[in-house]
């Protein structure tokens, strides 16, 4: 178990992590991902929008939000 979760994760060459949910690999996000990962933390993927938060040593996908781009980043 990495960091003492019971989901499986890895990081790829180009620095993204990845995650076996629902036996189907899901991108977790690149620097969004927290490290380490711990108990309560949650993460917003700006490239999917996709929303994870882990609980009971698990990552789980809360859903999908929009994703909101800041006003100097247009």
């Amino acid at each position: 178990m990495a960091y003492n979760l019971k989901t499986r994760i890895w990081q790829t060459g180009a620095l993204d992590w990845w995650a076996m949910l629902d036996n189907e690999d899901v991108y977790l996000g690149s620097r969004e991902f927290p490290l380490p990962p711990e108990e309560g933390d949650e993460w917003h993927v700006k490239k999917t929008g996709d929303y994870f938060k882990i609980i009971d040593g698990e990552i789980r996908k809360l859903g999908n939000k929009p994703v909101t781009v800041e006003p100097w980043l247009e």
